[in-house]
């Protein structure tokens, strides 16, 4: 039985100091971008069939103008779900302080782009506005269900594991 002091581990000289990343370790991080990469490949999901039943059904419905509206929907969609997902992949080992400015700016150019979209939309009519609607609600809802179904089951250590042997008793 060892009685011997442990030292401590020696901080990463590739990371500043007091700049652990939103994810921590790199073991966090990874568990982080598992889920992240999760989140993303179900909205793609989503939006794949989204696509063909939204075209199908606004073409049942409204013809041409419910296939373009189906079709402006499903990017309207997949930009706006899929921004947020990408913007937090790409700073998963950042500052928490950065991640949230990233996402903050994502969210501000979705808006500014979603309403400019919407603006110049508004006096054309060769979409149906209700295929439109509906396959934006569906789109957006589902993308948050699954974000959040992404992260509930999610597996991300909120503490690492002891790298060394564990003590004799």
């Amino acid at each position: 039985m060892s009685t011997e002091p442990t030292e401590p581990a020696e901080p990463d000289p590739t990371v500043p100091e007091g700049a652990a990343g939103a994810a921590g370790t790199s073991a966090q991080a990874e568990a982080v971008r598992a889920v992240l990469r999760r989140a993303l490949r179900d909205m793609l999901v989503l939006v794949a069939v989204l696509a063909v039943v939204g075209i199908a059904v606004g073409a049942w419905v409204a013809g041409a103008p419910g296939v373009w509206g189906a079709v402006i929907g499903v990017v309207v969609a997949l930009v706006f779900s899929g921004t947020t997902v990408v913007s937090m992949l790409r700073t998963a080992e950042a500052p928490a302080a950065t991640t949230a400015a990233v996402i903050l700016g994502a969210w501000l150019v979705k808006m500014i782009v979603l309403v400019a979209l919407f603006a110049m939309l508004r006096p054309l009519d060769f979409y149906d506005r209700n295929v439109l609607a509906v396959v934006v609600v569906v789109g957006v809802l589902g993308s948050v269900y699954l974000d959040y179904r992404a992260v509930t089951r999610g597996r991300v250590p909120y503490v690492e594991p002891d790298g060394g042997d564990a003590p004799e008793a």
